[in-house]
């Protein structure tokens, strides 16, 4: 892929992931503070209303680590176009076909090792 096509990709990419960022930050902030004023109001809540703001806050905090993942990705593509490895497996050294980085421009791998690193790593 042309290093110019794959840096605009990945530049919108982080754009757009600084824009969901800053959304899940506001939905765990959100979240966090209607938790509080439902402490400090010292009334009883009911357990499936309990429950509900922890599936919330559960939510949120996960969009913000989902997020964070992605973001480090993108940034980790954009710094290896910098130092010259961008495009290369890193398992085999092999070229990463376009089709594939047209795709998911922040890959590390060819579609033959797409399993070697794992989803989180």
């Amino acid at each position: 892929m042309n290093p110019d096509r794959a840096r605009e990709m990945l530049t919108a990419e982080l754009k757009e992931l600084d824009d969901r960022a800053e959304f899940a930050a506001a939905s765990a902030a959100e979240s966090a503070s209607g938790d509080l004023a439902a402490n400090e109001s010292g009334t009883t809540q009911h357990p499936a209303d309990f429950g509900t703001e922890i599936t919330n806050r559960m939510e949120s905090e996960g969009l913000v680590r989902t997020v964070e993942l992605q973001r480090r990705r993108v940034q980790d593509a954009l710094d290896r176009l910098d130092d010259g490895t961008y495009g290369r497996c890193t398992v085999c050294g092999t070229e990463i076909d376009d089709e594939r980085l047209e795709a998911r421009p922040e890959v590390v791998t060819c579609r033959e090792h797409a399993d070697a690193i794992p989803v989180g790593g």
